[in-house]
């Protein structure tokens, strides 16, 4: 991982993505960028014409000035920091869409992997830092490791790597190892068995079986796990084993097959207390 970014709205779970990120960019060597993004208010009216006509209010302007100014000195701040403990670190702030800056700094900078916090500093910031994680989880050209507020290691040992058996995971399962070889870690490949997704025990490590096998895995386990979602199974798996990090791909959907289907991979990372890595897959 030669590029680690991490947006940051500089609340308390960002607080933590950057602390886990500047960990990775430590042990891998990499450098860690920082990224701000400073949502540009406007006020819009719509005249007789039926046009719609910015007005630019001073006020605003004035607002937006004195956030910039408080995110460059909170990004020169940890800058600072993290070039003093001998990390290669840049930061970049930007205006505008805070998922369209993450996009962008993605093909300016060739990351390699992005962490970020899943929750916001307000009610209405955790809305917006919820809709940018979830953005990114979606449509993200490389994988996504996301972590909450609450204090987690960055000793990647026990990695739940819960698949779908979908041929397109093998890909995803690249970035799983560079994990594992970076950490020494055990892999527990795991099927969650539902009961709208049930399959026998011996089918199911069958399939397992054929997964790692083609996947050329090392060091690893293999488990079902009974549970009534797929989501609750590995959330519920994770803390049987009491796991450092879940694993898995997610696939992109958007419009009404997303709201109709949802994204497992989305909610586990909204809710896991553990950093949760995914991946794009198609």
């Amino acid at each position: 991982m030669k590029t680690i970014l991490v947006p940051t709205d500089f609340s308390k779970s960002a607080q933590q993505a950057v602390a886990v990120g500047a960990a990775l960019a430590q042990k891998t060597k990499g450098q860690l960028v920082l990224l701000h993004v400073v949502e540009q208010p406007s006020s819009a009216a719509v005249n007789v014409a039926g046009e719609v006509v910015y007005v630019h209010d001073w006020a605003d302007k004035l607002f937006t000035f004195k956030v910039i100014n408080r995110g460059k000195a909170k990004l020169e701040e940890l800058e600072l920091r993290f070039r003093n403990e001998g990390l290669k670190v840049r930061s970049e702030l930007r205006l505008g869409n805070a998922f369209r800056g993450v996009q962008e700094l993605v093909t300016d900078h060739a990351v390699d992997l992005i962490v970020m916090g899943a929750k916001g500093m307000s009610k209405w910031e955790e809305m917006i830092i919820g809709s940018t994680t979830e953005k990114v989880l979606r449509k993200a050209t490389c994988p996504v490791l996301t972590v909450h507020e609450k204090s987690v290691g960055t000793d990647f040992k026990k990695i739940v790597y819960a698949t779908s058996l979908i041929k397109d995971e093998e890909k995803f399962f690249k970035a799983v190892q560079k994990f594992q070889r970076l950490f020494d870690a055990t892999i527990h490949l795991v099927w969650i068995n539902t009961p709208a997704m049930f399959q026998p025990d011996r089918h199911a490590r069958r399939s397992l079986e054929a997964f790692a096998k083609r996947a050329s895995m090392k060091n690893f386990e293999i488990s079902t796990f009974a549970d009534y979602s797929v989501e609750e199974g590995i959330l519920h798996y994770a803390e049987a084993i009491n796991a450092d990090l879940i694993a898995m791909a997610t696939h992109g959907r958007s419009g009404f097959a997303h709201v109709l289907a949802g994204s497992i991979a989305e909610d586990v990372a909204q809710h896991s207390q553990r950093p949760v890595l995914t991946f794009v897959t198609g």
